[in-house]
């Protein structure tokens, strides 16, 4: 029994299960964050309009689960931040719910919903992919057999809001600052070809949306050439 027991602690070490950049992490910080919006939009559902409103409000919304795993697992990414999170869901269901009551056909309104969410989410910087899940559910709940309306964003609001609270505590308790700060960047090191504009021009080459800041880049690369120099000046003292 016991043998089994290191066996498993051994192989869960070799995917790097433990430490605060760990998996385990993350998967405990969404279990929480899950069960505690789940309950605290049960008990506001109930308030809201007691126990026969419990029947037409969910107190769960499904593309939830998808900002938790952004939120807890990747809480560096841009995608993952407080804001993206809030205004990426909250709009985007606000958007389905519209599309929804406005085309009444499901298919029409769907691919409506998602679109134009899209469309604001990047205008007001808080692009979200599980916004696209919220615009998707909500255009088809509004024109579905129940007849969602404004007031399904009660439950969105509440399982949002606390995801974002768990979140916040979570993250920086066990080692992540959420809101994402950059690292600090070392001093750059003026004999070596790497300089930012490389680092802008290539990105603009690519033209594609990386899901990492640019400013984060940069301090990588000046950590990674600061690092392999001094690898080089120590090995070049040892001759």
């Amino acid at each position: 029994m016991l043998a089994r027991i290191l066996r498993t602690t051994a192989a869960l070490e070799r995917q790097h299960a433990f430490g605060h950049l760990g998996w385990l992490r993350g998967a405990l910080g969404a279990a929480l964050g899950i069960f505690l919006a789940g309950a605290f939009t049960y008990g506001i559902v109930r308030l809201a309009g007691g126990p026969a409103s419990m029947g037409s409000l969910p107190w769960l919304v499904a593309p939830l689960g998808a900002s938790a795993v952004l939120v807890f697992c990747v809480p560096a990414s841009p995608l993952a931040q407080p804001w993206p999170v809030i205004g990426g869901d909250l709009l985007s269901a606000l958007v389905g719910l519209t599309a929804g009551h406005l085309f009444g056909t499901p298919w029409i309104a769907a691919g409506a919903a998602v679109g134009v969410a899209i469309a604001v989410m990047t205008l007001t910087r808080c692009l979200h992919p599980p916004g696209g899940a919220c615009a998707l559910l909500c255009a088809l709940g509004a024109t579905g057999a129940e007849q969602w309306t404004y007031a399904h964003m009660i439950p969105f609001a509440a399982n949002v809001g606390t995801l974002v609270l768990v979140g916040w505590l979570y993250n920086n308790l066990t080692g992540h600052a959420w809101p994402h700060v950059m690292p600090k960047p070392p001093s750059p090191v003026n004999d070596t070809l790497y300089r930012r504009e490389d680092l802008d021009a290539v990105l603009e080459e690519w033209d594609e949306l990386l899901d990492v800041d640019a400013d984060d880049l940069d301090a990588l690369f000046q950590a990674v050439q600061r690092r392999a120099r001094s690898r080089a000046m120590s090995g070049a003292g040892k001759r």
